[in-house]
């Protein structure tokens, strides 16, 4: 398939997907990369507790948590600048 029928495809909304070699897909800013932190062991058991109330491991529910509380700071952040 030349570009220009891909970029029209493209265009056009259709599903490309299955032109597409996604096993060497990457998405910049998401690598992962392995911290260790030690935790309190009544910390550990709310994360439990809530991880399992959730349906959802420990790992998955401090990344959220995490992630939403940089986000909220992130926005604060940006607030103040256009200010």
């Amino acid at each position: 398939m030349k570009a220009t029928e891909f970029d029209a495809k493209f265009d056009q909304e259709e599903d490309i997907t299955e032109f597409l070699d996604l096993s060497q897909a990457k998405r910049p800013g998401h690598e992962q990369k392995r911290v260790n932190v030690d935790f309190p062991a009544w910390m550990i058991e709310a994360l439990d507790y809530e991880a399992k109330r959730l349906g959802v491991t420990r790992q998955s529910i401090i990344k959220v948590w995490l992630a939403e509380r940089l986000e909220k700071s992130a926005h604060r952040n940006i607030q103040y600048i256009d200010v």
